[in-house]
């Protein structure tokens, strides 16, 4: 897809900041649309369908958490990419950030060309990911009491639907795929995230405890300075 063929949504309470983004992203071929507020973004991405929502944390009424949150909940935007973008670089905002199922974290200040970077990264991986559901892999694994239905981004246990935003549901679906498979951390960056795109440390071991928490202890084991692997 051409960068024209993309719709991107930006959320931020700031004016001046949505300006500026909104210049830079058109400038690059981008279809732009903005949102001063949480509510008015989930409004516009119900009717848009962007493939990419830029979201400030921290916002009055509705703060980009909650937001991402609420975006996530949304069937029809199960394939929207979610980035923050905000000045908070702590390493608990940042968990918390990926805990509410956003894809990236990227930290104010940021250079225009790199941020473009990062987006076109983000896009990228997320147009691959949907090219090779197309070109065949399998739809729906069953592990034990748990289904897992790629086409319906659903994960069925004792029959009973289990939400997961993307990147839990992509990584869970990586580690099914291969049963007592090993994947090393940067294997799982790579299959996940992408290799473009720039993710912290804990990134991995979040989406970890938060799939254990949802599906139980039992099925992914740790092993220690290696990786994760599914265990049947």
């Amino acid at each position: 897809m051409e960068n024209q063929d993309y719709k991107i949504l930006l959320v931020d309470d700031e004016t001046d900041i949505l300006e500026f983004l909104s210049y830079n992203l058109k400038k690059e071929g981008f279809k732009v649309y903005i949102a001063e507020n949480g509510k008015e973004a989930i409004r516009i991405a119900k009717s848009k369908l962007p493939h990419l929502i830029l979201l400030d944390v921290m916002m009055p009424e509705m703060d980009g958490m909650e937001t991402c949150q609420e975006i996530k909940k949304i069937p029809k935007l199960g394939g929207t990419v979610i980035a923050f973008l905000t000045a908070r670089s702590e390493d608990y905002s940042q968990i918390a950030g990926f805990d509410a199922g956003a894809d990236d974290y990227i930290t104010k200040p940021i250079k225009p060309k790199v941020l473009i970077s990062r987006i076109k990264a983000l896009l990228k991986r997320n147009t691959y990911a949907a090219e090779s559901q197309e070109a065949g892999k399998k739809q729906i694994i069953v592990k034990g009491n748990l289904t897992i239905d790629r086409e319906k981004y659903v994960v069925i246990k004792n029959k009973k639907e289990i939400y997961m935003p993307k990147k839990e549901f992509e990584l869970l679906m990586l580690l099914a795929s291969k049963s007592e498979k090993v994947f090393e951390r940067d294997e799982i960056y790579s299959a996940v995230w992408g290799d473009d795109i720039i993710v912290g440390d804990r990134t991995i071991d979040v989406h970890i405890r938060k799939l254990r928490e949802k599906i139980g202890d039992k099925y992914i084991k740790t092993i220690k300075g290696v990786g994760y692997k599914f265990v049947e």
